[in-house]
């Protein structure tokens, strides 16, 4: 339901959403300290901070997730005690998740409709050809290309994003929380879901907006509110900020030289990829990585560039073609062979792929090289363990109370550091970076591109899928572009230029394309 807009007792109307003094702890440890929000009609509202900062917390309070220890929480002036998401939607609250929860097993109408089926009238059956038609119609008016008979556990990512936001938009909200929504979906969709959160405010509706990617927010948000360390640090109109103070609001810092490049020498081929080939996803991929190098894959999802490298990790078979490690041929039946010949994979997904999220920070460190903390293979000096693992926490500077932690309670840019962590803990000569700074705030990613630097200065062989093109300007030494599969340019850093990147990526690359250079 939608709740009529309400004034104040001086005749102006009230925000939609007022949020007072809200606190929340989880197991003695406080999250969230006195923060208030104040969110208009028709608005869209960034909140901005970085991982840890409290954003996600305070919008699952919102959605009726978490309760909140103290605070009061007004919608259109009226005082509300949102106790499930049940009881969120019914006050008109939608959040489309980071992460993205699907019944996998379900159609994706089954999904959209799932907690409130429209039903016969008469037979008080699920009236499925009712559900069918009202998703045909919403997908239509978003201009969505997915089947609503599609199991939901065939689209790709992307599809199931845009699936989740037309399941918000479906909800008649007045109040959609969208947090992270453009993390997994390509320029083409983003650009689709702006087009719907202008038709959203358009219709009286506010948007609450979490991103890490400042230029989204500049480009869509009305105004900015900023977390930091579970604060309220303050809201403005969206043009009283620049790229630079709102950084330096969010971190409580200025962050001078983002991508901090280092002058590594270009060292001898440790990695080859000739031909390989996996049909009807990518073909005759075929190029040279060299130590002391970030060689960067772009292009568009769906290009098949993360497939590229989970082939060459041992995670995807191959229909052809050869892989050397310093010039020896290699067969990757499994990942166990890539990591015995010293290449690791930082996967996009770290809690599917890359971390076992019930497990303590001390445990998913030292996961991958438990061999070095073992005594006659079999029993764990757990001495040594912990010593290791509080190193490494100190290193790479993990927000955690302990090593006891579940990596699971840590936020996305804390995770991403204990994933590189793991990996790196074992030494590898070549790793492979798979969008190794998605959903992640800019404070972390200035220090992971630190340690991605550092890599390469010490004579690491990076190889970096990215959609984020200033990542791929800022850090790499040469980029291979990709569309539908196929290699369509290279270029070394001298002649980087995003215009020509883009082109490529959509097929129509500026100038001849050169291959394997040595």
């Amino acid at each position: 339901m939608t709740t009529p807009v309400s004034t104040n007792a001086g005749g102006q109307r009230e925000p939609v959403l007022r949020m007072e003094e809200i606190s929340k702890s989880f197991a003695g440890v406080p999250v969230l300290h006195d923060v208030r929000l104040e969110v208009k009609r028709s608005e869209v509202h960034a909140l901005t901070g970085e991982n840890g900062a409290g954003k996600s917390t305070l919008m699952k309070i919102l959605a009726g997730i978490h309760q909140k220890d103290e605070g009061r929480i007004y919608l259109n002036g009226k005082p509300v005690d949102i106790r499930s998401p049940r009881e969120a939607i019914r006050f008109g609250i939608s959040m489309i998740h980071q992460e993205l929860y699907p019944v996998r097993d379900m159609t994706v109408c089954q999904n959209i409709f799932l907690g409130r089926e429209p039903y016969s009238r008469f037979t008080r059956v699920v009236d499925r050809r009712k559900e069918r038609e009202e998703t045909r119609r919403l997908f239509e008016e978003m201009d969505i290309a997915v089947d609503p008979d599609q199991k939901m556990g065939n689209l790709s990512v992307a599809e199931m994003q845009m699936v989740e936001i037309a399941k918000a938009v479906s909800c008649s909200s007045s109040i959609i929380i969208m947090d992270e929504p453009t993390s997994a979906i390509t320029g083409k969709e983003v650009a689709k879901l702006f087009e719907t959160i202008s038709g959203l405010k358009a219709k009286g509706i506010a948007v609450i907006y979490i991103s890490h990617k400042i230029e989204e927010i500049f480009t869509i948000c009305d105004s900015i509110s900023v977390l930091r360390d579970g604060r309220y640090i303050e809201t403005r109109h969206a043009r009283e900020f620049d790229r630079d103070s709102l950084v330096s609001r969010m971190v409580g810092r200025e962050i001078k030289d983002l991508f901090p490049k280092s002058k590594a020498e270009r060292g001898l081929v440790t990695l080859e990829v000739e031909g390989l080939t996996q049909n009807g996803v990518f073909d005759n991929i075929s190029f040279k990585a060299h130590k002391g190098e970030v060689l960067g894959l772009s292009g568009l999802m769906g290009a098949g560039r993360s497939e590229v490298v989970e082939t060459i990790f041992g995670f995807r078979g191959s229909d052809g073609g050869t892989i050397r490690v310093n010039g020896k041929e290699i067969v990757m039946k499994s990942p166990a062979d890539a990591i015995r010949h010293g290449i690791a994979l930082i996967t996009d997904d770290r809690k599917t792929k890359g971390l076992n999220l019930t497990a303590s920070v001390r445990d998913n460190i030292t996961l991958v090289n438990l061999k070095a903390f073992s005594r006659f293979g079999q029993l764990i000096r757990l001495k040594k363990e912990n010593e290791t693992a509080d190193d490494e926490i100190k290193k790479f500077r993990i927000k955690a109370r302990d090593r006891y932690q579940s990596v699971g309670t840590l936020s996305g840019g804390t995770q991403q550091k204990v994933v590189l962590s793991k990996w790196l803990l074992n030494d590898p000569e070549i790793i492979l970076l798979d969008e190794p700074t998605r959903g992640i705030d800019v404070g972390a990613k200035a220090e992971i591109y630190g340690i991605i630097s550092h890599l390469a200065e010490t004579g690491k062989t990076i190889v970096m899928v990215s959609s984020e093109l200033p990542e791929i300007l800022g850090l790499c030494d040469r980029v291979i572009v990709l569309y539908h599969g196929r290699i369509s340019e290279e270029l070394e850093r001298k002649d980087f230029n995003q215009e020509r990147i883009i082109k490529a990526a959509m097929g129509n690359p500026d100038g001849a394309t050169s291959l394997n250079k040595n």
